[in-house]
C-alpha cells in the first residue's frame, strides 16, 4: 500500500508540472516520531475552492480534467495512509504548485535478544 501512496503523488506531480518545471521529493523525520515524506511540484497548482475536495472519491479539479484519470488516486492514497495510522495534507497555489506530505508513525521493531 506504502508504494501505492507515492505513485500516487509523484505520478500526480509529474503529470500535472509542465516541461521545464521540477519536482522535488524530500523525506525527514518528525518528533522521532514519524516520517514526513514530502511531494512538491512546481506545476498548475490547485485552486483553493477545490482544495477541501481533492480526497473525495472521484473528485477532479475543472483545469485537471484535460489529463486522464478518474479522480480515485488521491482517496486511495489517503485511505492507505490512515489505515497505516497515518496523513496526506496539501498546501497549493494556482499556477505555482502543490506540495503534498505524507506522515506515517515510525514502525515500532522489538529488539532482537
Amino acid at each position: 500500500m506504502l508504494q501505492r501512496i507515492l505513485a500516487n503523488l509523484l505520478d500526480n506531480a509529474i503529470k500535472y508540472t509542465p516541461s521545464g518545471g521540477a519536482v522535488k521529493v524530500s523525506l525527514s523525520e518528525k518528533d522521532g516520531e514519524e516520517v514526513v515524506v514530502a511531494v512538491q511540484d512546481s506545476g498548475i497548482g490547485i485552486p483553493a475552492g477545490d482544495l477541501p475536495h481533492i480526497f473525495e472519491r472521484f473528485y477532479r479539479c475543472d483545469h485537471s480534467r484535460s489529463q486522464p484519470g478518474t479522480g480515485l488516486g488521491l482517496s486511495l492514497a489517503r485511505a492507505f495512509a490512515r489505515a497505516h495510522q497515518g496523513d496526506i495534507a496539501v498546501t497549493s497555489t494556482s499556477g505555482q504548485g502543490s506540495t503534498f506530505t505524507l506522515t506515517l508513525p515510525k514502525s515500532r521493531i522489538p529488539p532482537t535478544t
